[in-house]
């Protein structure tokens, strides 16, 4: 049974963490999903810092449905009411998370998602740091060369990895979207690999 992960909506607001993750749900490693709702709630918030970005992330939401097509979880929301976590606006990402059959909810958001409450219906919830080392760990070769085209598409390559987890670099995340030193460990020690880069089909940051 092929593995399933849902995005949190904080997961897909800063750019680069949106690229990587992208990238890593069309190398067959895992199927990743998420819903209309959560692409609402991350292009909000992303709009209320970034107002330039009205016409282009229309584009970017598109595109993304496009380069993952099962990704779009539908038939949830009958399932909101029922579900208890300490913000209810958080039930659509646990209810999305069991019509789909997925094991792990990716979010910076651990404490909304209580284990035992996420337990009873198989699902998990995983900060995107544990979940990019696990991924490393499963299949190092693929997340390696996944790490190094992410960089090497990225518009400007800054001399220091660290600049990229700057929350400047990130459009100003929420304050519930940090980064943190694990995810700069990861990296810092990934990007030193050698790694041959091929095309990718997921185009753009």
């Amino acid at each position: 049974m092929r593995f399933v992960v849902v995005y949190d909506a904080c997961v897909l607001y800063p750019a680069p963490l949106r690229d990587l993750l992208m990238r890593l749900a069309i190398s067959g490693l895992y199927a990743a999903r998420w819903t209309e709702q959560i692409h609402d709630e991350w292009t909000r918030n992303l709009l209320k810092k970034r107002t330039e970005l009205a016409d282009a992330l229309p584009r970017t939401v598109g595109l993304m449905n496009q380069a993952v097509p099962d990704a779009l979880v539908t038939g949830h929301e009958p399932l909101i009411p029922a579900l208890q976590l300490p913000d209810p606006d958080d039930r659509h990402v646990l209810a999305a998370a069991i019509r789909a059959g997925a094991q792990l909810i990716i979010t910076f958001n651990l404490k909304d998602f209580p284990t035992d409450t996420l337990a009873s219906f198989g699902v998990e919830a995983v900060h995107p740091d544990t979940f990019l080392e696990q991924q490393f760990e499963l299949n190092e070769g693929l997340v390696l060369r996944t790490v190094h085209r992410h960089r090497a598409s990225l518009r400007k390559v800054p001399r220091s990895i660290s600049i990229l987890w700057r929350p400047v670099a990130w459009s100003s995340p929420p304050t519930d979207c940090r980064t943190s030193s694990s995810y700069f460990s990861l990296f810092r020690k990934l990007l030193g690999r050698t790694c041959t880069t091929t095309s990718c089909p997921w185009p753009f940051r």
